[in-house]
């Protein structure tokens, strides 16, 4: 394994502490800059397995557009992926909030869900 380091700001709270997380050739993690414990595991989760919270739209039946969402963080890697996926989606009215839209996006684990109620 190569020694990885890698700059970035937090975003767990307001701070937005400057992080430093470094990646040794063991896989051991250190964290410098984090003002509270979160930060030090936002920062080694970007460098180990970055995530992130897919929004987007999809189609209904009737024309309009329904906001979904990623239920949990799917990997990083596979959110333009998991957005393609969704471009030929029509849902069938009436929608509620937390309707599965598509149940677990790319074998991931996660569902993409409505966040908005169409009658």
């Amino acid at each position: 394994m190569e020694k990885i380091t890698k700059t970035m700001t937090c975003i767990v709270c307001p701070i937005g502490c400057s992080l430093t997380a470094v990646r040794d050739e063991n896989g051991n993690v250190t964290v410098k800059g984090n003002s509270c414990p979160r930060g030090a595991k936002y920062a080694t989760s970007e460098l180990t397995n970055p995530v992130r919270t897919l929004t987007s739209v999809v189609r209904t039946e009737n024309g309009d557009m329904l906001s979904v969402k990623t239920s949990e963080p799917i990997p990083k890697e596979l959110v333009r992926e998991a957005a393609k996926a969704l471009a030929g989606v029509v849902v069938k009215t009436p929608v509620h909030i937390g309707d599965v839209i598509v149940k677990d996006i790319l074998g991931t684990g996660s569902d993409i869900v409505a966040t908005k109620n169409i009658p």
